[in-house]
C-alpha cells in the first residue's frame, strides 16, 4: 500500500471538490483558499500522477474519465476517514477504559463523594480504581493514572490542575472541652492546650498554620494524641480530647450542630486548593478531563 503524505491527502481533498463544485471558486470559498492556489493544486497532483484529472474552460472544470473513476474511489476513502474521525470524537466525548487514581481522605471527602453518582452515569463506560491514601506515593511508578494532593505537595514536573479554590484552615474544639481548659485567645496559647496532632503521608508532625493580615504563626503544637487522617481528629476533638486544625469544610456540619466549636477565628489561615495532577509523558487516560471538569463544576473552578 502507498504511503500518502500530507500534500498527497491535500491536493486529492482539493481535487475531490472540484469534482464537486466543478468550479475552482466554489472550491476556493470551501476550502478558505485562493483560486490560484486551488489550480495550482490540482496541476501538482495531475504532474505527480502523470494523467489528466480535469478538463479546463473558461466557463468550467469538468473531470475526465480517469478523474471520474478516481473521484469516487476518493469518496469512499474520505468517508472511511471521516467516520473514524467521528469515532475518535465520540470516544473523547463518551470515554471507554479504566481510570486509576490516588487521592487522600480529605479529596474522598469534599470532592469525589459528592459527584461519584452523577460522573458513573454519565460515563458508565469509565471503571473508576480509587485508591484512598494519605501517604505520599509516585503515581507513575504505582500504577495510577492521576492523583489529587494540595498544591505544594504536586511534584513538579506532573502536569497539575486546580480543583478548588484556596481552602481555609481552622481550630476547633468541643464545648466540654472549651468549658474546661478555656479558650485560646492567640496562638502562642496552642501551646499551653491539649491538642490533636496530626502526622502527614510523609511521616513528619504537621505544624498547625495561622494567619491574620501580614502576620503568620507556626506552631509545633503538644498533645496526648497523634493521628495520620482527618476522620480521626474529628473523632478525638468532638469527645473532648483536644483542639484540632482542620479544613474549615470537614468542620462545618459539627459546628452546625453544636459538636464544635472555631476558636481563633480571626487567624484561620488560606491553604493551597487541591489539585488533580498527572504526568505529562503521555496522552491523559480516558475519563480524567471529564472527572475534573465535574469536580471543577460542582466546586465553582472555571
Amino acid at each position: 500500500m502507498r504511503n500518502l503524505t500530507r500534500s498527497d491527502l491535500t491536493e486529492l481533498n482539493v481535487f475531490l471538490s472540484l469534482t464537486r463544485s466543478r468550479s475552482f471558486r466554489v472550491s476556493s470559498l470551501e476550502l478558505d483558499v485562493s483560486s490560484s492556489a486551488i489550480s495550482h493544486s490540482l496541476r501538482n497532483l495531475e504532474n505527480r500522477l502523470g494523467v489528466k484529472l480535469m478538463n479546463r474552460t473558461s466557463r468550467s472544470v469538468v473531470p475526465t474519465v480517469l478523474g471520474e473513476t478516481l473521484a469516487k474511489q476518493l469518496e469512499v476513502g474520505f468517508e472511511s476517514i471521516g467516520t473514524a474521525l467521528d469515532a475518535l470524537e465520540q470516544h473523547r466525548n463518551f470515554p471507554v477504559g479504566r481510570l486509576r487514581l490516588n487521592i487522600p481522605y480529605d479529596a474522598s471527602v469534599l470532592l469525589l463523594h459528592p459527584v461519584l453518582a452523577g460522573f458513573v452515569t454519565a460515563y458508565p463506560s469509565i471503571d473508576l480504581d480509587i485508591a484512598v491514601d494519605d501517604r505520599i506515593v509516585d503515581i507513575v511508578a504505582d500504577g495510577f493514572d492521576a492523583g489529587i494532593r494540595y498544591g505544594n505537595s504536586v511534584p513538579r514536573d506532573m502536569v497539575a490542575v486546580p480543583l478548588t479554590q484556596p481552602l481555609r484552615w481552622v481550630v476547633v474544639g468541643s464545648p466540654a472541652y472549651l468549658a474546661r481548659r478555656g479558650r485560646p485567645l492567640r496562638p502562642a496559647d496552642l501551646r499551653s492546650h491539649a491538642c490533636v496532632r496530626m502526622r502527614l503521608g510523609d511521616k513528619t508532625l504537621y505544624k498547625w498554620e495561622l494567619e491574620k493580615g501580614n502576620e503568620f504563626e507556626r506552631i509545633d503544637v503538644p498533645g496526648p494524641i497523634c493521628v495520620n487522617n482527618t476522620q480521626s481528629v474529628l473523632n478525638a476533638v468532638t469527645n473532648g480530647i483536644g483542639l484540632g486544625y482542620c479544613l474549615e469544610r470537614h468542620a462545618r456540619d459539627f459546628v452546625r450542630t453544636g459538636q464544635l466549636e472555631i476558636v481563633l477565628a480571626d487567624w484561620a489561615a488560606l491553604g493551597e486548593p487541591l489539585m488533580m495532577y498527572y504526568t505529562s509523558r503521555r496522552q491523559p487516560a480516558p475519563g480524567l478531563k471529564q472527572l475534573i471538569e465535574t469536580i471543577q463544576t460542582a466546586e465553582g473552578v472555571n
